[in-house]
């Protein structure tokens, strides 16, 4: 741990809940090893304290934040800048406070696909993409999947009007991806699954062990590609499904460590000890499953 003092600089999570979050094991890590006196901290975060929080990083001097369920739509109107693509998207996951202005990026597309790339030696170029949710996390990875040049993409939300808003701007600003939208019906899921290459789960659903089974397992055809954007369970209901149909998976450990080396660069425009901060979340993973 490093030495608290009256210069350590502050940065940390917002989430609700956050008691599963392995952040603060990673960049902690990464202050270490930089000898950084920073310190990376998880705050619990109710929808209704949105605002007040972002509001008291200026007040607490805090150095900047992530964000994550749920509050990466919510907390767009109370930032006073976005970058591009968080614009883009319309969700920030990383908030940097510069002379006291708070700017919103969103890095968890490029996080996802960095992992996707690194992990699995997958390109999805030309690929069909089915992204089961239509929330922050699902903007991020179906805007950087459709800059990227898939051939098509698949959405799904139980929220059927948010996810034909996702669709509608994929459309606007990417027409080359072929956004379209999916009844979340079981049957119309299961067919849509048929015809994708790579499905991937942007939904809590799969964080609790009394969650169901996003879809059977019968319906994962022996080439399909299964994503969950979850890290904790590392393995979910999803991904043990696919596994046992011998197919290739990724939970979201990847994503989360490539997303937030650039969250970790953003704030201290250094170059994040990647290595280390895939061993320290590989620790803590271990740790949970002890």
């Amino acid at each position: 741990m490093p030495q608290i003092d009256g210069n350590t600089k502050v940065y940390g999570l917002f989430g609700y809940p956050v008691s599963h979050t392995f952040s603060p094991a990673m960049h902690n890590a990464a202050f270490q090893k930089l000898k950084f006196n920073s310190l990376y901290l998880s705050f619990s975060v109710r929808p209704d304290q949105l605002r007040a929080a972002v509001t008291a990083l200026r007040t607490l001097g805090i150095c900047g934040v992530n964000l994550t369920i749920p509050h990466k739509e919510m907390v767009v109107p109370y930032l006073d800048e976005l970058s591009r693509e968080a614009k883009l998207i319309g969700a920030v996951n990383t908030i940097v406070v510069n002379e006291d202005r708070l700017i919103g990026h969103n890095t968890d597309g490029r996080g996802f696909l960095l992992a996707l790339k690194r992990g699995l030696h997958i390109d999805a170029k030309k690929k069909s993409i089915f992204v089961i949710g239509a929330g922050g996390a699902a903007k991020a990875i179906a805007f950087q999947l459709a800059l990227e040049g898939v051939r098509e993409i698949f959405i799904t939300d139980i929220a059927q009007d948010r996810a034909h808003k996702l669709v509608s701007a994929l459309n606007k600003h990417i027409p080359a991806c072929h956004a379209k939208f999916v009844m979340s019906q079981p049957d119309e899921v299961e067919r849509t699954v048929a015809d994708a290459d790579i499905l991937v789960n942007a939904t809590p659903i799969g964080m609790k062990d009394t969650d169901p089974l996003l879809l059977s397992a019968r319906s994962m055809h022996s080439k399909l590609v299964v994503c969950d954007v979850i890290y904790n369970p590392t393995a979910t209901k999803l991904l043990r499904a696919a596994k046992g149909r011998g197919l290739k998976t990724m939970n979201g450990l990847g994503m989360l460590l490539y997303q937030g080396a650039m969250s970790f660069y953003l704030w201290t425009k250094k170059e994040p000890p990647v290595d280390v901060m895939r061993q320290a979340l590989l620790r803590q993973m271990r740790g949970q499953n002890a």
